[in-house]
């Protein structure tokens, strides 16, 4: 009979012991819309606490507590606490809380009465999980994305949402909770929100990955991002960083140049050491790695990095170079590097396949690449004046040089700005509604975007050429990495307004520098010459010159003598190249060199003729020994006639017997300039005209009229 009693006690210890073990670990996913997964079909399943679940496994028991409409606010129009799913999500006692609310109080009922009781509120809210559970471990969320389209983005929305993440940040710090970002991972997939508010089951797919990696530490183990390669170059004279993912915890240890530096995964996987500032040299090597793990980059370079963006005319490729056959065999050099971002499908004038529109929506439009040493087979793909640059650069400063190219055919100034300073700017921020049917965008741009998704099932499918697009594919993957400087070649896709590209333009060298965090030289081209369809050149070409005056630390190489009547791609790019090495030897590494051609200075009236001071320029000629061309001049009317030109030193005086009182004065305006000023080292005279500088002479006209 004991033996019967011990077989038993035995057997119900043994089944206690094992219930014990299956106990599961519970998840309250407390949250609005979002998190009950409004909109999704079969959300049961599709729903981010659901696709949770299935990630975590048996394990765990994943519960959803979201309620639509709810908000924060204990005041506000539909309070979390006053919900029955409240009460459930206490009751549950859950070992982990995963809290996302905030979106509804963006609500004008909400945020702008009852702002200041925000954080107190929240604060009570995770003090309240942890009474019903002193072992729970509460994380709350930065929100989702509200998009533009939303109904009310700009009356307050967007700027109330900025407001309650500052806060919901704040309380995380205060209360010592973890802080899970939902907004870095989808921000930049508005192909995911239908209704600019609530995602899609792969939207929400996201939200699972992230808050699961959060709660396992799971991050896919070592990973740096592909800048990291071998014979990369890395940014002389400023702090060297090193970065990148692994699992939550594992320590992490980089060796370079015989230093070593370790640290610790942070809880949202990610890591990240930096190395003094070095002087130019190399090669070196950098290891990387942890307890599984070892990444090796060997043939690492210290010298300049310059990041070469635009649309075709900075990715024409050295081989179609009108000196291809004279430069691409003598090109070898192992101190030039050069990381060729190339698109996985041009935007010629096809239909995409399904794969391409789906790489596309996912961000991953620029194909995988590394670094690679300057051959002739390298430098044949690469871009030419990135090339013609960098090997002037190198010739000069005797030091090793990287050249990042990322410059995409047809592409509009908007798409290479972020999402954020759109949709801050008062102007840009309607680029971003409907842009495939909206008159901010050039039409050529429109069309040729259509054709390429017209396969598209997907009524949100993106394409480069939208705002925002090619910032979060191809600019936002380098900003950790420290760079010298920019060069620019783009304009050809926005000269239907020039006004607004003179808001765009701006935008994006602000957009770049406040993500690097340094004003860093940014160089471009002033667009060339061409007489079919191109109306609007000679504007553009001088609004492109004064914006040397709106952007510090800017440059502009002209290019009009290089054009081609026919054709909006000319070959001669090596002068290009070279005019923009100019501008970095001269204002960049301080080298005595002439860095452009004669720039309109100032204008001065003496009765029937004018008289153009020129900057850039010790002594003023002509290109063909003839008299100089493409001058006009014009009075009060504005009625422009041809001018005859007299070189004067650095000053040209200019007349017509037809204009008593001269008032306005411009040069090389038309769309294919024949124009031939130069200066002593034969760099052109860009486009200029002087409205927009010398408005006063229209009172001195009159005031000679009277």
């Amino acid at each position: 009979m004991t033996k019967k009693k011990n077989l038993l006690l035995l057997t119900l210890l043994f089944f206690s012991l094992t219930v014990f073990s299956q106990e599961k670990i519970k998840i309250a996913c407390v949250g609005n819309s979002v998190t009950y997964g409004y909109t999704i079909p079969d959300r049961e399943h599709n729903s981010y606490p659901a696709q949770l679940q299935q990630l975590l496994g048996d394990k765990y028991d994943v519960q959803n507590f979201g309620l639509s409409g709810a908000t924060l606010l204990k005041k506000g129009h539909r309070p979390y606490w006053e919900q029955e799913v409240y009460k459930k999500a206490l009751d549950f006692k859950a070992e982990y809380v995963i809290i996302h609310l905030g979106l509804n109080d963006t609500d004008p009922r909400n945020w702008p009465k009852y702002r200041d009781d925000f954080t107190r509120d929240y604060i009570e809210l995770i003090q309240s999980f942890k009474m019903a559970n002193p072992k729970s471990k509460v994380m709350i969320c930065r929100l989702t994305p509200i998009f533009h389209g939303h109904n009310r983005f700009k009356s307050g929305t967007r700027d109330w949402y900025w407001q309650i993440q500052k806060d919901i940040e704040r309380v995380a710090k205060a209360e010592k909770v973890q802080l899970i970002d939902l907004n870095t991972p989808l921000h930049n997939r508005p192909d995911l929100f239908p209704d600019n508010l609530h995602p899609t089951a792969e939207g929400a797919g996201i939200i699972t990955q992230t808050v699961f990696s959060m709660i396992t530490g799971n991050y896919g183990d070592l990973k740096l991002p592909q800048f990291f390669s071998d014979h990369m170059v890395l940014q002389r004279n400023k702090p060297i960083p090193v970065w990148g993912t692994a699992n939550a915890g594992t320590k992490i240890k980089v060796t370079f140049n015989k230093q070593v530096k370790n640290t610790i995964v942070g809880k949202d996987g990610k890591w990240e050491v930096s190395f003094p500032s070095m002087n130019a040299g190399g090669p070196y090597t950098i290891k990387v790695e942890n307890e599984k793990t070892k990444i090796q980059f060997d043939d690492v370079m210290i010298g300049e990095v310059w990041l070469c963006s635009g649309q075709s005319n900075m990715a024409f490729q050295l081989k179609q170079a009108s000196t291809a056959s004279t430069d691409i065999p003598v090109s070898a050099n192992s101190s030039i590097r050069l990381f060729n971002m190339s698109e996985i499908a041009p935007t010629n004038k096809v239909a995409w396949n399904d794969s391409v529109l789906t790489q596309v929506n996912q961000l991953n439009y620029f194909k995988p690449t590394s670094w690679k040493v300057c051959t002739p087979k390298s430098s044949a793909d690469f871009s030419a004046i990135a090339y013609y640059f960098g090997a002037k650069l190198q010739e000069e400063l005797n030091v090793p040089i990287g050249l990042i190219q990322n410059a995409i055919g047809g592409s509009p100034a908007e798409a290479w700005i972020d999402r954020f300073s759109l949709e801050h700017n008062p102007i840009l921020v309607d680029v971003l509604s409907n842009w495939n049917n909206n008159d901010f965008v050039m039409q050529w741009c429109r069309t040729r975007a259509q054709e390429n998704i017209e396969n598209s099932k997907n009524p949100l499918q993106r394409h480069p050429y939208q705002p925002a697009y090619l910032y979060e594919s191809g600019v936002a993957p380098l900003i950790k990495a420290p760079i010298a400087g920019v060069i620019w070649y783009q304009g050809e896709s926005n000269e239907h307004n020039v006004e607004l590209h003179e808001i765009a333009f701006p935008e994006v060298v602000k957009s770049w520098r406040n993500a690097w965090g340094y004003e860093f030289p940014f160089y471009y081209v002033q667009l060339s010459s061409m007489k079919v369809g191109r109306e609007s050149w000679g504007h553009f070409r001088d609004s492109q010159r004064r914006m040397m005056k709106v952007i510090p630390n800017s440059g502009m190489a002209v290019s009009s003598d290089v054009g081609n009547e026919n054709d909006v791609h000319p070959q001669n790019k090596k002068p290009v190249g070279e005019r923009l090495a100019r501008w970095a030897l001269a204002d960049t590494y301080n080298l005595p060199i002439v860095k452009s051609g004669p720039l309109f200075k100032s204008v001065t009236f003496q009765k029937n003729k004018a008289v153009i001071e020129f900057s850039e320029a010790k002594q003023l000629k002509t290109s063909d020994n003839l008299k100089p061309t493409s001058f006009e001049v014009a009075g009060y009317d504005k009625v422009f006639y041809p001018a005859i030109a007299e070189i004067n030193g650095n000053k040209i005086t200019v007349s017509n017997l037809k204009i008593d009182n001269p008032v306005f004065v411009r040069y090389g305006w038309s769309s294919f300039s024949e124009g031939n000023l130069v200066n002593e080292e034969n760099l052109p005279a860009s486009t200029f005209s002087t409205e927009f500088e010398t408005l006063d002479n229209l009172k001195t006209c009159i005031t000679n009229k009277k």
